[in-house]
């Protein structure tokens, strides 16, 4: 299993390069990955196998996976099908766009990947994050003609609904998780009980996640919407994968918790409810993949009404659909494309004569039709049969809920029928001229056979399914005795005459009925169907609007009043709750010598002057006194890593506002600070008393020993390095440095695409690069671009000085960097010195002295850093460790002698490339950038 889900990781990254190189051959090569992958399914078919790889069991993050029954199925569905379409996109695409084609078969592959990773998954934070895995590669997959206003709009409708859903689950998955001290589903299911009212809640909370997912009323509009994805995406995601998680969620809960009190009254009504609006709708709509689209939302709804029953036929006959509906459905969907691409429309009204044109896709579609409208002797009639039987059995519902139910089902199914056929008919039947009706199509060019042949399959596989019924119902009996009950019935194709039979001819009788009267139920004859479309869209603009009202009330456009609110709010609430709460005593010792009170009243000088200054540059000078100032006292406290990162720190954070300013006047209009200086002091003296309260009483509330005296020698037994701050950093809470340095490359990418608006990327002029720039053998310089900064800015003394100090600041920052595990530095402070040696360089010789000295883009500084860091993280899970695990090499080498050396200063280069990639996006955003131009008004 994670074999499988490797080498799906490993084919998306690949994917691009390939397709680049290949071109649309490719997808042969790519639909090798999943084709594998289903060769090891059903060769373990229900196996029992299970994974169980610690990662942070402290947080239950365990990669636990597990191989039964159910996820046979499943996998072999999103496998075996999702080989079929990769295939299918080799006909389907052209060659013309290589660039996105790579991407887009990336991220089908990664998909695939994805959904076998969550019906595999035996821990539920495990199969959430391959659940919205899924969910932002559909958005990626739906969005894929992203220049198309449909398009954006489909995948951002998809996201939302979705992913809004995924929250919900989120939070019942925490709920049960809590309640039961595990999060092994497997271990949930087997301790269930169902009648406590917060598991009652947390199945809510999940049902909502997944019928959201597998689109039911009133969650369904998504589906339809995404309909402007490219077909192959249709074909996979929205009828053999992604819309069946929610279904298998459903399947996998419900043996334990259909007994539940929210369950019935929600999956049921809700399901057949979207059995019959959606069977309903199919019958409306003139676009084939719309057709196709509310006939999947019915299906769904079927499926869930029959998996959330909760007796032994019910799951038989339900799982027995699922599989008859990923064949039938993603062979219609393909053969749409086929007619799409041959025809130039979807629209069955213009569609005439396919059939006489194309015959063997024609055969192809009735039977995979026929299978969906329940017909003998297709896999769907067998799973149709059985349905009607179970429903009429359901002994764990009351007589009249068992008929009502029993009567929405046929009734569903009088529907499908209707639309089974109007599908046929629509693509493949002659058309007269109509009056009011669009001109009938009369291109036509004919399918390549290997365009064919992947639907043609699936069909053959339909009725093959039919035709030996036994084969199925060994596969899927396994998971239908795993749900309680007695008395399991067999799938087969002929049952006798009995009333699931009649209820079956009834069904395809009124169904022709339906097709025959399909205009008196048409869209533009029922208006008061309406279309959910537009109650999203009025939802959003409700929303929008009440965002504006919030905002326009709480927020005017004035940074200084946003700051005000946000500072406020950190002063009353944890006061608030510090006077309200319980008390501690707090006990202060106000120095430890007097040496640190005539710094900190000198920080205090400085903080009350800057309130005061008018001059912009020396208010930012004295705010950087104070800065130097808390680096002191870490000093003089014994914390020398803490005091060097706050020197570097201060020095760049000054350069950036020298930087800025250099665009804003030299002094504040009087007008614009008088009114406010003194409210603004107070404000500011009322933050930090209320961070040096809360600072104290947190200190004071300890109840435990501090975790600082255990440091140091977890710092050496652990990380291998006696800096205890720096081993923090990269080894024991080496995850929160991963997420710090994320939110830096985010944040460092955010600056300067406000600032560059157009152009992101690119790497800065060099000299040769400069207009009018030509050699002179004859001159040397101190810097290769000092003699090109204006005369009147230039300085021959700054240049000597840079020329000497920037290969010795590089140096120490290198020192730095590999002394840091045991000594003061890291990768960290290391990156800042070598960033401040840049902004030296700057400083000296202007862009192009910048772009010689680093001549590489800071996007793919920051890229290189973040995947190293990445990487160390991930990598040891490779060996078999948790991740972000060090291992400790000594060697002895002939000259050098001794060495050691930790794998953590991996993850610490990653830090290091990352500050300097960050120093390097500054200096051309707000340096090398405002040097060109004014900022924006």
């Amino acid at each position: 299993m994670l074999a499988i889900l490797l080498a799906h990781a490993a084919a998306a990254l690949l994917a691009p390069p390939c397709v680049r190189s290949l071109g649309r051959r490719a997808f042969y090569l790519l639909a090798l990955v999943p084709l594998a992958g289903f060769g090891w399914v059903t060769a373990n078919w229900n196996s029992g196998q299970a994974i169980d790889i610690r990662w942070a069991p402290g947080i239950h993050m365990n990669l636990q996976l597990r191989f039964d029954a159910l996820s046979s199925i499943l996998a072999a569905l999103v496998l075996g099908i999702g080989a079929l379409i990769l295939a299918y996109c080799a006909r389907y695409f052209d060659d013309h766009d290589r660039q996105r084609l790579g991407i887009f078969a990336g991220y089908l592959v990664a998909f695939a990947g994805a959904m076998f990773g969550l019906v595999t998954s035996d821990n539920m934070l495990l199969l959430f994050t391959f659940w919205e895995a899924t969910t932002v590669l559909s958005f990626l997959l739906v969005g894929h003609h992203a220049e198309h206003v449909a398009g954006r709009r489909a995948a951002l409708q998809a996201l939302l609904v979705t992913g809004a859903g995924g929250l919900a689950m989120l939070v019942g998955i925490i709920v049960l998780g809590q309640r039961d001290g595990t999060y092994l589903l497997s271990e949930v299911v087997r301790r269930a009980d169902p009648h406590d009212w917060s598991t009652g809640i947390a199945i809510v909370l999940i049902l909502v996640g997944a019928l959201s997912k597998s689109a039911i009323v009133p969650l369904h509009f998504w589906l339809p919407g995404a309909m402007a994805a490219p077909t192959p995406v249709s074909a996979y995601l929205h009828a053999a994968a992604m819309v069946k998680a929610g279904v298998y969620l459903v399947a996998r809960l419900s043996p334990a918790f259909a007994v539940a009190a929210p369950w019935h009254p929600i999956v049921l009504t809700l399901g057949l409810l979207s059995m019959l609006l959606a069977g309903l709708r199919a019958l409306q709509v003139y676009d084939l993949k719309l057709v196709l689209a509310f006939g999947t939302v019915s299906q769904l709804g079927f499926l869930m009404v029959l998996l959330g029953l909760g007796t032994p036929d019910a799951a038989l006959a339900g799982v027995a659909l699922m599989v008859a509906h990923a064949l039938f459905k993603a062979c219609l969907f393909m053969v749409v494309g086929i007619i799409d691409h041959s025809a130039g429309t979807r629209d069955l009204r213009r569609l005439s004569g396919i059939g006489r044109r194309a015959p063997v896709l024609c055969v192809v579609a009735t039977l995979a039709a026929a299978s969906m409208a329940g017909i003998p002797p297709l896999i769907g009639f067998v799973g149709k049969e059985g349905a009607f039987a179970a429903v009429l059995d359901a002994e764990n519902l009351a007589a009249p809920v068992r008929a009502a139910l029993a009567a929405g089902v046929v009734i569903g199914s009088m529907l499908t029928v209707g639309y089974s056929i109007r599908f046929l008919w629509g693509a493949f039947g002659s058309k007269g001229v109509r009056i009011g009706a669009p001109e009938p199509e009369t291109h036509w060019h004919r399918p390549d056979p290997m365009f064919v042949a992947p639907p043609a399959l699936l069909a053959a596989l339909s009725l093959a399914a039919g035709l030996g019924a036994a084969l199925p119902d060994r596969l899927l009996r396994p998971y239908a005795e795993s749900v309680p009950g007695e008395d399991l019935s067999h799938l087969a194709l002929w049952h006798g005459w009995g009333l699931p039979v009649t209820l079956t001819m009834v069904a395809i009788t009124c169904g022709i009925v339906l097709f025959e009267i399909r205009d008196r139920i048409g869209e533009s004859a029922n208006p008061w169907l309406g279309n959910a479309d537009r109650v999203y869209d009025a939802t959003l603009r409700a929303m929008d609007q009440l965002s504006l009202r919030m905002t326009g009330a709480i927020q005017r456009g004035s940074l200084p009043l946003n700051q005000a609110l946000i500072l406020i709010t950190l002063i009353v609430l944890p006061i608030g709750m510090l006077v309200t709460g319980a008390r501690t005593n707090v006990r202060l010792r106000l120095w430890d010598s007097p040496l640190q009170a005539v710094i900190g009243l000198i920080m205090i000088g400085m903080a009350l002057g800057a309130t005061m200054m008018r001059n912009r540059l020396a208010g930012v000078l004295l705010v950087g006194v104070t800065g130097y100032g808390c680096g002191v006292i870490f000093a003089l406290h014994g914390a020398p890593d803490l005091a060097l990162t706050q020197f570097l720190v201060e020095t760049l954070t000054l350069v950036i506002f020298v930087l800025v300013l250099r665009k804003f006047p030299a002094e504040i209009e009087p007008n614009r600070t008088a009114p406010f200086r003194i409210r603004r002091a107070i404000l500011a003296s009322l933050v930090g008393a209320t961070v040096a309260i809360l600072a104290a009483c947190a200190a004071a509330g300890r109840g435990a020993e501090p975790i600082w005296h255990r440091i140091p020698r977890a710092a050496y037994d652990l990380g291998g390095g006696r800096n205890a701050v720096n081993v923090l950093l990269v080894d024991i809470r080496a995850w929160d440095t991963l997420g710090e340095i994320s939110v830096l490359v985010v944040a460092a990418t955010g600056v300067a695409s406000l600032v560059f608006r157009s152009r992101r990327f690119g790497t800065l002029p060099r000299v040769a690069d400069a207009p009018g720039y030509i050699p002179d053998p004859a001159r040397s310089y101190w810097l290769p671009a000092s003699h090109l900064v204006a005369p009147r800015d230039r300085s021959m003394v700054l240049a000597m000085t840079t020329r000497l100090l920037f290969p010795t600041i590089m140096m120490l920052s290198v020192y730095f960097f590999f002394a840091g595990h045991n000594a003061p530095g890291g990768g960290f402070a290391g990156g800042l010195l070598a960033g401040l040696a840049l902004v030296l360089r700057y400083l000296a010789g202007g862009r192009y002295e910048l772009a010689e000295a680093l001549p590489v883009d800071a996007g793919h500084v920051l890229g290189a850093g973040l995947t190293l860091s990445a990487a160390t993280a991930t990598g040891s899970l490779l060996l078999g460790a948790p991740p972000l695990s060090s291992a400790i090499v000594e060697l002895t080498l002939p000259v050098v002698g001794h060495v050691k050396l930790v794998t953590a200063m991996l993850f610490d280069l990653g830090v290091y490339l990352i500050v300097v990639g960050l120093v390097l996006d500054v200096l051309r955003s707000l340096g090398a950038r405002l040097d060109t131009e004014s900022l924006p008004s």
